[in-house]
């Protein structure tokens, strides 16, 4: 058996304390703190007793977002990564730009819509953050763009992956596009006039359109004309495969060359790209909704008409057609984005996913079964709950097996006769979740089954609610959660009937019960049957299901009520130790940073000497690396093969070394608007492996970035005698080859 070659006490997690700075006596008196005297900012924050800094000590939110996305597109730029993943990436950060605009777009512009006066905390108003973003993105197009036509794009042809136009096709490749257009194009694709009778129609979100200008060849009248790009189609139609080759065209390159079908006795003057991006940030009042489930469905008939906030359009396009478009569709120019070339990039994944070309994709991954559930094949397998009895276990997805474990639990769990009850809480999973039907099983069977359904989960709404109806078909109890909060929260927890009494089993995790995204987001989870932590998360679904508004808790971390006041007693008790010269240390790894109570809490840690790393995938408004005020604090992100997903919490704590892992992020939605469950980690062993993970995480020298003070990010560099290593690569490694979740030290 190979051994692995990073040892987990490779890194120290240094707990000596940082240097102490003056900032610390700055915050001990807030009366001569000037920074609290910024104009407009001296309010209490979401009733906390704390007080904002002011603009200078915090990154914008959305400008930290497209940071974010730059990551992202230098993975796609990156030539040491393979062709099709550069591809994938690419098509990653178009679609998250898509998301970008539709959700927080949209929010600025509802914003400047209400007339909103306030700043944000860093001291910009919507209209401020708007022109801002506009200048980013033109600059991140300008970028992905160029990458995609003069980097990816010859690079393929040069390995076989050539995307022609319909003119540079050979005669059996075009005739091959004709019975393509024939048979699956021309019979579903429907033009629509524009004119006194026929008024401009609707242009539904993310869809693909030519603006068409025809004339009449006798009476010399020109017209305008619609033609939607059909989406159940695929973008790129293969025209030629063979071996190692494959020539893609366009399907609007098809469409564009046959144009004059769709208008005989007509001249096509002019046929141009053009696409939308609606708004997804709808207001909602659930405190007043009578049926919250009437309420999101009306929400999601109200998102499919909500106001655009960008058009993107084919620069070649005549300038009197385009304002024609601008003004029919009652947007500003500032929303408007033109292109040369293809539009909606997203749409290349499709060739990232291309068969038979697996010499230009990383490896194949298979997760690995994890150890504790390794069983003798001459011994009959023993049931998921006689490994959980045996003692906690934490599974690390994709590394480990998401249907050998989390599946497998709900799964036994249904076809279990002495298993009387089953709770989960489902936030996003899958069109044909096996988890869902293994609940409507349970069900069928007599058993206890209740789910909370969250149905507001943005962009699954629809999913979600079809799942709540089925569930409900069958007899499971649903819940839809409770008015102004989501549950975010990713419990599941089984009641069984054993010799000496009831036993309740629970999953606490990271992540989505979701098979398809377990494959690509990195996340944990717990399989517990302690007492006191299950009796925790029962009181979460009574807290969920019922009246319970003054529910407490012993281990659990819960929010809305009660995380954020441990979150800051557990960054308190660090100051503290700082101030005694004790060792104070603090490790959090999540998936955005945005609370500015949180953020002041760890200014704070910092000036007195708490030595703090954090490893933040996305949006981080903390300021890192401030002489006087956060120069113990370091900021990490990770991009690479996996999505990080995973939330850790690490306090020295006195050397207790408190560890925690669940589903809130440090942002005031997961704090103060959100139903999320935060849990302890008490095992040794399992201690032992999350100090092994994270040591991973910072000895990464391929994937990871370091956040600068200017708010830009660094690749993290290679020191001199280190290996390179990917913290993904390295841990798929380890997982192949080793019988044991952490390597022991040589």
């Amino acid at each position: 058996m190979k051994k692995s070659s990073l040892s987990p006490d490779e890194v120290n997690f240094d707990t000596s304390s940082g240097q102490k700075s003056k900032f610390a006596k700055k915050l001990a008196n807030p009366k001569k703190n000037e920074i609290l005297k910024q104009k407009g900012m001296q309010k209490d924050l979401r009733s906390s007793n704390l007080k904002i800094f002011g603009s200078e000590y915090f990154f914008n939110y959305e400008l930290s977002w497209l940071q974010f996305n730059k990551r992202v597109l230098a993975e796609a730029k990156n030539e040491k990564n393979k062709l099709l993943e550069r591809v994938k990436f690419l098509s990653i950060v178009c679609s998250n730009l898509d998301e970008f605009f539709q959700k927080r777009v949209g929010g600025l512009k509802r914003q400047l819509l209400a007339e909103v006066k306030e700043l944000s905390v860093d001291g910009m108003t919507p209209s401020d953050q708007l022109k801002a973003v506009r200048h980013e993105v033109q600059d991140m197009i300008e970028s992905y763009r160029g990458c995609f036509f003069e980097d990816l794009q010859p690079k393929l042809a040069n390995k076989g992956i050539e995307i022609k136009s319909y003119k540079d096709l050979n005669e059996y490749q075009k005739s091959v596009s004709d019975r393509y257009f024939q048979k699956q194009v021309y019979p579903i694709v429907t033009p629509l006039a524009v004119d006194e009778s026929h008024p401009f129609p609707f242009i539904s979100n993310k869809s693909l359109s030519f603006a068409i200008e025809l004339v009449n060849p006798r009476t010399k009248e020109k017209s305008f004309a619609r033609l939607k790009i059909p989406a159940n189609r695929n973008r790129f139609v293969q025209v030629h495969r063979k071996g190692n080759k494959v020539i893609l065209i366009p399907i609007e390159d098809i469409i564009r060359e046959k144009m004059p079908q769709f208008f005989p006795g007509m001249k096509v003057l002019s046929a141009h790209m053009f696409r939308v991006t609606r708004n997804a940030s709808v207001d909602r009042n659930e405190e007043e909704a009578e049926d919250l489930l009437e309420t999101i469905e009306d929400e999601l008939r109200e998102r499919k008409f909500a106001e655009i906030v960008r058009l993107e359009i084919d620069a070649k396009m005549p300038k009197h057609l385009k304002k024609y478009i601008v003004k029919n569709l009652n947007i500003s120019w500032n929303d408007v984005y033109e292109m040369k070339g293809t539009i909606g990039l997203a749409d290349v994944m499709e060739i990232a996913k291309l068969s038979g070309f697996n010499r230009l994709k990383e490896r194949n991954w298979t997760p690995v079964l994890h150890p504790a559930l390794k069983h003798n094949p001459e011994e009959e397998m023993p049931s998921i709950f006689e490994v959980i009895k045996r003692g906690d276990f934490m599974v690390h997805h994709p590394y480990h097996s998401f249907e050998l474990s989390t599946q497998r639990f709900i799964e036994e769990a249904a076809r279990d006769a002495k298993v009387l009850a089953i709770k989960q809480t489902l936030y996003r999973t899958s069109k044909d979740s096996p988890l869902m039907h293994s609940l409507m099983n349970a069900a069928e069977e007599g058993k206890q089954v209740a789910v909370l359904v969250e149905i507001k989960a943005r962009f699954d709404e629809e999913r979600n609610i079809n799942w709540a109806q089925k569930l409900e078909n069958y007899g499971v109890h649903v819940a839809y959660g409770i008015p102004g909060l989501k549950i975010h929260t990713k419990l599941t927890m089984v009641v069984r009937e054993e010799s000496d009494g009831l036993r309740t089993y629970c999953h606490i995790g990271t992540g989505n019960y979701h098979p398809d995204t377990a494959q690509l987001y990195e996340d944990l989870a717990l399989f517990t049957c302690d007492e006191v932590l299950c009796s925790d998360v029962t009181d979460v679904f009574n807290l969920l299901t019922g009246y319970a508004p003054d529910q407490t808790f012993e281990k659990l971390l819960v929010a809305p009520n009660h995380m954020r006041k441990q979150m800051n007693e557990l960054i308190e008790f660090e100051i503290n130790e700082a101030r005694e010269s004790r060792p104070a240390r603090i490790i959090a790894k999540m998936n955005s940073l945005e609370d500015p109570v949180i953020i002041q809490k760890l200014y704070e840690a910092s000036g007195t000497g708490v030595n703090i790393d954090l490893i933040v995938r996305g949006v981080c408004r903390l300021i890192p690396g401030v002489e006087g005020m956060s120069e113990n604090i370091t900021v990490h992100s990770i991009i690479g093969r996996y999505l990080e997903h995973s939330r850790i919490y690490y306090f020295n704590h006195r050397g207790e070394h408190k560890y925690f892992i669940g589903s809130a992020d440090w942002m005031h939605r997961n704090l103060d608007a959100r139903v999320e469950a935060i849990a302890p980690i008490e095992n040794e062993k399992l201690k032992k492996y999350m100090q092994f993970v994270l040591n991973i995480y910072f000895n990464d020298n391929k994937q990871r970035w370091i956040l600068n003070a200017d708010g830009s990010y660094d690749r993290a560099k290679k020191e001199k005698g280190k290996s390179k290593l990917s913290a993904h690569e390295f841990l798929m490694n380890h997982m192949k080859e080793s019988d044991e979740p952490i390597p022991k030290a040589e």
